[in-house]
């Protein structure tokens, strides 16, 4: 009944909202939600490039281009990603989940695509960290994709190293900004 209660309450079904009205429960109860990255720092994307293959330079423009785009993105609460191809936007992220946007971008872009994935302007880290991993490089392949940008000490890498490998293996460009 709580869980009805406290769903009825929200006053929209966004993620965000649901997350926090959770954590306000939870915090009712004495319990606090604290950021799990600030135990584990080094599980987060460094700045600079993270892959042997380093941005070409119409993908540099991609990742700029798409960057305030994928900004607009979190800040209106819809997504975090964006797919881009000669600076025009193939795809971007909603309810989804990236892998679908990725997927859908690459259908469009027959191969080449910059993805981004950032973080929302207010994200709460206690509970909504942007996250790539192994599944995520999955993805990238299949969908022929050149790049990804992902925000610099806001993404959760998981399996940092085994994700890097497969990407320095299928030629695909991880850059943190």
């Amino acid at each position: 009944m709580r869980a009805i209660t406290l769903y009825m309450r929200l006053k929209d079904r966004k993620d965000d909202s649901l997350l926090l009205g959770i954590v306000s429960e939870l915090e009712k109860e004495g319990i606090k939600v604290d950021e799990p990255t600030r135990y584990v720092p080094h599980i987060l994307a460094e700045k600079g490039v993270i892959t042997k293959r380093k941005p070409k330079k119409n993908e540099m423009s991609d990742i700029e281009f798409g960057w305030p785009i994928a900004k607009e993105l979190g800040r209106l609460d819809i997504g975090q990603t964006v797919v881009v191809k000669e600076m025009a936007v193939l795809a971007v992220e909603a309810i989804e989940g990236t892998d679908a946007a990725i997927r859908r971008g690459g259908e469009l872009g027959r191969g080449g695509i910059v993805v981004i994935k950032v973080a929302k302007p207010k994200q709460d880290m206690r509970f909504d960290a942007p996250v790539i991993g192994l599944n995520t490089i999955r993805t990238l392949k299949e969908a022929k994709a050149a790049a990804l940008c992902v925000e610099a000490g806001k993404t959760i890498l998981l399996e940092k190293e085994e994700m890097i490998r497969l990407a320095d293996k299928e030629k695909i460009c991880i850059i943190g900004m």
